[in-house]
């Protein structure tokens, strides 16, 4: 199925709802119904073929074949593990929630804050699953993944070394629940080794498909406290770590027993009065279940004792659990980071709550065709994918005082997880923001791809707030009402990549993708930039280079015409009548050049190159097409639509003067002497392009 079929495949399975938290996508096509009864009527356990139990589901590297910590590993079932095994026992909690021998904390802490919200967990782990009704060694999860729900089917078989569980357990050792959610997990990133190392909010917009923000606590918002309660009370997930200065540190445990690189969830913010004075105060959770903080407000400390009786009771403050609670002020002094995933999602930025506006779109970056890099790259950037929002109505009861548009950007990269591997990184990415003003439109049109004249010369309104290579970029930005182009991009330009642009808005906006023009236009009366109705080569390929590239006419890649796909006979010029049957040429050959492009790439392969030279009328035998590849492709063996124009034009003339000599249509030609010196450069031409399907002889 070409790109282009794919895409559209999509965009109707979410008209028709599919991919939306109640119309899960079937990962892996695997329909968990279905599979259940299949293996109930056969009275056999469930193994899933397409997440094996062995060293491939395992990892690549430190989890690999011959790794260490792999040694003596055995998949096992929940029943062969305890006598009475149990999905949930009285219900999924924080405590259900053990680190085994995987540095997957920050998947962890996500798990717990999860937990928090019984509606959301119900979503993610089906409560309606055991060991006992209808047990057929299958379990099933929906996760958020880029864009869509999908529904994940797993067999319970889970890695063990000595009888325990290798990986996330449960305290009391016979819930596995939790176990299996991060067999789920590592099954759509295709291995338990590939969930080593993350950030919370990756976890968080998995399990909810809301979207995450980030602080940095050394320069926190005076309201940030109140940001954290309203997040909690509208059941938002949050997450908070301390940063490590180098490898050394990670999960270094300090004097008052916090540990460095280590992921927590922050379960809760409460104001408490100590002798009449009110403190600020946050509770932190330990996804390992234990290692606690032990300066103040921690667990039995003497700061308990001073709090009305009446307050202390309803908090939970001495149970020896992994959680904690920690003054606000010192909550700041020691984590670097808080994370926060907006849910449904809602406004974190006024104490009105109102429901966000959601746009989402799908995009690629294409080398050779979209991947322009950041606007550092002045020759690639244009050809980024730009996306249109109208903000139109200012936020209500604005908290800082100040009338604008709030709205969240998230740009989001595809399957870094399964990269890893291949030994591919993430790409640096990030976006800017333009405003399109009057002086951007055609005739009160705004759907208009921006070129080099206003990306170039204007500077951007907002952006991100770095380049970075993490699986999501996020900012929140305010701006007046208006319209607005967001270009997504990587940093360096010519880096392929898959990416999810969402856009969540306070207040009502409109959205959509801007797609580079595919129709060649061209106002034939500044066409005649040449007082005696001719043109010259050079100046001819000033105006295809200026309405190609600088606006885009061609909608594929192009870095501009040369002269030789200027040139039409040996006067050096051009007419107006020879100009438009060029022009003419060009929509032909471009039409050509996008049905054959099936990947949609930009470029024409080999494979594509054949076909699309046998739509243009052109029969060439294998070694004639190896010659082309050779001459006009890159290094990738892709070639673009300049080469591919002038690949056209030359054989188009090539062949329209064998036919000239070839009046007997033998498919032979014959030239006397001075017919070879009058015409070899002609020859020279067809033999270097042609070779291999003419012969001559000279009488």
């Amino acid at each position: 199925m070409s790109y282009i079929t794919k895409a559209l495949s999509r965009k109707q399975d979410r008209e028709d709802g599919l991919g939306n938290n109640d119309n899960a996508v079937l990962f892996n096509a695997q329909d968990f119904q279905k599979l259940r009864r299949e293996c109930l009527d056969r009275r056999t356990l469930f193994c899933d073929p397409t997440f094996p139990a062995t060293w491939t589901s395992l990892g690549y590297n430190q989890l690999g074949r011959y790794s260490s910590k792999t040694m003596g590993l055995e998949w096992k079932r929940p029943t062969e593990l305890c006598s009475n095994p149990q999905f949930i026992l009285d219900g999924a909690t924080r405590t259900d929630i053990r680190q085994g021998e995987l540095g997957d904390c920050w998947l962890l802490a996500a798990i717990a804050s999860l937990t928090m919200d019984k509606e959301i967990l119900a979503r993610v782990v089906p409560p309606e699953q055991s060991f006992t009704e209808s047990y057929a060694g299958i379990f099933h999860f929906q996760l958020w993944q880029y864009g869509e729900w999908v529904d994940v089917v797993i067999d319970d078989r889970l890695p063990t070394r000595n009888g325990e569980l290798l990986f996330v357990h449960s305290a009391e050792g016979n819930e596995f629940w939790s176990a299996l959610l991060e067999k789920a997990y590592a099954m759509v990133n295709s291995s338990y080794e590939a969930l080593s190392g993350g950030t919370t909010t990756e976890g968080f917009e998995d399990f909810t498909g809301g979207i995450a923000e980030s602080y940095e606590l050394s320069d926190a918002p005076p309201t940030l406290f109140n940001i954290i309660r309203k997040a909690l009370s509208l059941g938002s997930l949050l997450g908070c770590s301390i940063d490590i200065t180098s490898s050394a540190e990670t999960e270094a445990v300090t004097r008052q027993k916090l540990v460095k690189g280590h992921a927590y969830s922050v379960t809760g913010a409460e104001v408490v009065h100590m002798y009449g004075s009110p403190v600020q105060l946050v509770r932190i959770r330990n996804p390992w279940g234990q290692v606690e903080w032990t300066g103040a407000w921690s667990d039995n400390s003497k700061e308990w004792d001073r709090v009305l009786p009446e307050e202390k009771s309803k908090l939970d403050y001495s149970a020896e659990d992994g959680e904690f609670w920690m003054a606000y002020s010192e909550f700041l002094q020691q984590y670097s980071k808080l994370e926060i995933c907006n849910l449904t999602p809602d406004t974190l930025s006024s104490d009105s709550v109102g429901r966000w506006s959601f746009h989402q779109f799908e995009g690629t970056w294409r080398v050779g065709c979209t991947a322009g890099g950041c606007r550092n790259n002045p020759a690639t950037f244009c050809s980024n994918p730009q996306f249109v929002i109208k903000l139109e109505d200012v936020d209500d009861d604005p908290h800082d005082g100040v009338d604008g548009c709030s709205f969240l950007v998230g740009l989001m990269q595809k399957d870094g997880r399964k990269e890893r591997q291949f030994g591919r990184d993430l790409n640096t990415i990030g976006f800017a923001i333009y405003k399109v003003t009057r002086n951007h439109t055609i005739k009160g049109l705004t759907n208009v791809h921006l070129g080099p004249n206003v990306l170039l010369r204007e500077k951007s309104v907002a952006m991100s707030n770095t380049f970075i290579n993490t699986r999501e970029v996020c900012s929140r930005f305010k701006l007046p009402p208006g319209e607005y182009v967001i270009i997504p991009s990587t940093f360096e330009p010519h880096c392929k990549g898959s990416f999810i642009l969402r856009v969540f808005t306070e207040k009502q906006a409109t959205a959509r993708y801007i797609p580079r023009p595919s129709k060649i236009s061209i106002n034939w009366q500044s066409a005649k930039a040449w007082g005696d109705s001719e043109i010259s080569a050079i100046e001819l390929q000033k105006i295809l280079d200026k309405v190609a590239i600088c606006q885009g006419t061609f909608s594929v890649s192009i870095r501009g015409f040369g002269l030789d796909v200027t040139q039409k006979d040996g006067s050096g010029t051009l007419g107006l009548l020879e100009f438009h049957t060029l022009w003419m040429k060009m929509q032909k050959y471009l039409e050509i050049f996008k049905h054959r492009d099936t990947d949609h790439s930009g470029t024409l392969s080999s494979h594509e190159m054949r076909e699309a030279l046998a739509e243009a009328g052109f029969q060439l035998n294998t070694p004639v097409l190896q010659v082309i590849v050779s001459r006009y492709a890159d290094q990738q063996s892709a070639i673009d639509f300049d080469c591919f124009v002038g690949c056209l034009i030359r054989l188009e003339m090539l062949f329209h003067m064998f036919e000239t000599f070839d009046k007997k249509n033998t498919g032979k030609i014959e030239l006397d002497i001075m017919q070879v010196h009058i015409y070899s450069y002609v020859i020279m031409m067809i033999i270097n392009i042609l070779s291999g399907t003419l012969s001559f002889s000279s009488t």
